[in-house]
């Protein structure tokens, strides 16, 4: 089931000149390599995860804590752009590919109120609350954030040493941001295994 939600968008990152990964929204990706795997956040959260020892780490992205609200929920648990099952798969797949959980290291970012309308003020923070209450659950480390605010985020993680780049965009760039959240929330909603979504 993990592969429909693994990331597979390659690229050459220009910032450091160096193979990388695109994970969008429902995404994540999990390896030991030598590459970048990147994302671009506005209300959205993504969470680097690391083993320093093992030199493996994986990213997630993910656009709503958990169905709460959904009309069919027969088959959300099962999306990864809930942060409920995306921080799951994103785990699971760290142990299986040799990670410890008494050593993860975790970096969170994103949460930004950055979608118009009073109706959606909230999802930014709801899914920065439930990342870090996430990890204090599970007692993983929290080592770095950059969370909530109304900056619009591109974040480079080098999933083999652990480090993070994060770079707030220009405020030219956060309503572009924005807009495609919600249309890429539109799309999945079009989906057959996403249920009815109301997002915004």
């Amino acid at each position: 089931m993990s592969d429909e939600h693994r990331a597979t968008l390659r690229y050459r990152e220009r910032a450091f000149d160096t193979p990388a990964i695109k994970i969008l929204p429902g995404e994540f990706y999990v390896t030991s390599e030598e590459i970048a795997l990147t994302t671009t956040l506005g209300s959205c959260v993504a969470a680097c995860i690391h083993d320093p020892v093992a030199c493996i780490g994986g990213m997630n992205h993910f656009m709503l804590p958990d169905s709460s609200g959904e009309r069919n929920t027969s088959v959300v648990s099962s999306s990864a752009r809930y942060g409920t099952f995306a921080m799951e798969l994103l785990l699971n797949q760290l142990y299986a590919a040799g990670a410890s959980r008494r050593r993860l290291q975790a970096r969170v970012f994103g949460g930004a109120h950055v979608l118009p309308g009073a109706s959606v003020s909230h999802v930014g923070k709801r899914n920065a609350e439930f990342v870090r209450d996430f990890l204090r659950r599970e007692t993983i480390e929290l080592v770095g954030h950059k969370l909530a605010g109304t900056d619009a985020l591109k974040v480079c993680f080098f999933p083999a040493t652990g480090k993070t780049w994060v770079k707030p965009l220009p405020v030219s760039d956060v309503g572009s941001v924005a807009r495609l959240e919600v249309e890429h929330a539109r799309r999945i909603r079009r989906q057959p295994t996403g249920g009815d979504v109301e997002l915004f």
